[in-house]
């Protein structure tokens, strides 16, 4: 994986009423204070629904774990789901995030709000 594959890009979208924050790159701690800015700005912003597209994140350490805590702590009356593959669910199914978590497939399931 080169470098440029493993550099943080989000990008932020409006589908519907949801807020839609698509994440590639790596989530490390190097790299987690801008995951967790865009977060907050959307989440200042949003006012139903902000999904998490991580399914072209490669790496999800700890640091992407307690950008998941800060924006749970932070979603105050509004839905958060977060969509996401392998190297990003593996670690929210270990920690148990995902009792905590609406967790999804895809982003279609994720605006449907079905699994």
């Amino acid at each position: 994986m080169s470098s440029d594959n493993r550099e943080l890009s989000v990008r932020t979208t409006s589908i519907d009423s949801a807020v839609v924050l698509s994440v590639s790159g790596e989530v490390d701690m190097v790299s987690a204070p801008k995951l967790s800015a865009a977060v907050a700005e959307s989440l200042a912003t949003v006012s139903q629904l902000l999904i998490l597209d991580l399914t072209e994140v490669g790496f999800f350490g700890s640091a992407g774990l307690s950008v998941l805590v800060e924006a749970l702590e932070s979603v105050a009356g509004r839905e958060l789901r977060v969509v996401g593959s392998v190297p990003v669910r593996r670690p929210i199914e270990l920690t148990g995030l995902d009792e905590l978590l609406e967790v999804y497939d895809t982003l279609d399931e994720a605006l449907a709000g079905k699994s």
